[in-house]
């Protein structure tokens, strides 16, 4: 059976009219529950200050009160990431049967390769949304069939880009470790460093005529321990404040860095997974290159044995990482 992509329907759909399936309820309709005019002060922490104890207080309290920040000065130089910016545009915007050759396959139990639909969905409701898997890092764990293999310069762009990317994430691990009271490698050495995955997923939001009355990805935390965001110029990143929904500012050159769902157990709850969604534009296409960094498959991960005693129990199971996921993507209760 074919699947129909999003950006084969916004091609077709130049009369203001979307298919059913992707208009969501009053309750989640972007343009009824945003909070207008007002962008998120989500905190921005400049990583080449030279007081890292400020450095690394932001950092732990942006992560127990926001659950996301974004970070400039990340020594990731600005060339790698507009070069990873282009190729991934590169690739969305060649011919669909090329795409479609690194699709992922019907019934496969990994999410790697070119998609559109992710998760079991709410109501039968679709998000606006195009989406290319693959894992960047350990190269034991790399299948090159998920890369492009246009534009030619694809992988060692994808490549460069990941190694500035893991100096980004050993000192957000170093600095949430110290957070937690513990030593600067003691959640490194409990998540084995080595063994983590980068997954990198491409979004491609293409213009939508009704925009007001969908989503691109509904709301939701992330199941890694961190997420590291590069978005393009075009607003749709929207977190959950007290209830309600606001624009995260676009900031240039900015990381946006989500605690996720696996740093909340971890930490016990001191960190907190930040509930998001992202919203699409009438007029232009928006695209984001989320990293996830998480568990291998067969990891446990439970809350830090070093932060759970008598006065301080686990409020959380521990359990294998491809447990945790099938719960989630399948909206069983864990």
């Amino acid at each position: 059976m074919e699947v129909v992509r999003v950006q084969t329907i916004a091609s077709k759909e130049k009369n203001g009219a979307i298919p059913a399936m992707f208009v969501r309820a009053e309750t989640e309709q972007p343009g009824i529950t945003t909070v207008k005019g007002v962008n998120l002060e989500v905190p921005i922490i400049d990583f080449s200050n030279p007081n890292e104890e400020k450095v690394l207080h932001e950092i732990v309290e942006a992560s127990r009160e926001w659950g996301m920040f974004q970070i400039v000065n990340h020594e990731i130089p600005s060339d790698a990431i507009r070069k990873l910016q282009s190729v991934g545009k590169e690739f969305f915007e060649l011919p669909q049967e090329e795409k479609e050759l690194i699709a992922k396959p019907a019934g496969s139990a990994s999410i790697e390769g070119y998609g559109t639909k992710l998760q079991k969905e709410t109501n039968g409701k679709k998000g606006w949304v195009d989406h290319l898997f693959h894992v960047l890092w350990p190269p034991s764990s790399v299948d090159y069939h998920f890369w492009p293999k246009n534009p030619p310069s694809y992988r060692e762009v994808n490549e460069e880009y990941c190694k500035y990317l893991r100096g980004v994430v050993d000192k957000l691990f170093k600095s949430m470790s110290k957070g937690l009271g513990l030593e600067e490698d003691e959640l490194k050495e409990v998540v084995n460093e080595e063994e983590m995955h980068y997954l990198l997923k491409i979004n491609y939001y293409p213009p939508c005529p009704l925009p007001d009355l969908v989503l691109g990805v509904p709301p939701h935390t992330d199941m890694s321990y961190l997420t590291i965001l590069v978005p393009n110029e075009v607003q749709g990143l929207q977190a959950s404040r007290d209830g309600r929904w606001y624009d995260v500012k676009y900031v240039p050159n900015a990381l946006v860095v989500h605690v996720g769902d696996q740093m909340e157990i971890l930490s016990n709850g001191k960190y907190k997974a930040v509930f998001h969604r992202t919203t699409v534009n009438k007029d232009k296409t928006r695209m984001s290159w989320p990293v996830f960094i998480e568990p291998k498959p067969e990891r446990e991960v439970g809350p830090h044995p070093k932060l759970v005693n008598q006065d301080n129990p686990p409020k959380y199971k521990t359990k294998k990482y491809k447990d945790y996921a099938y719960c989630k993507l399948n909206k069983i209760p864990q």
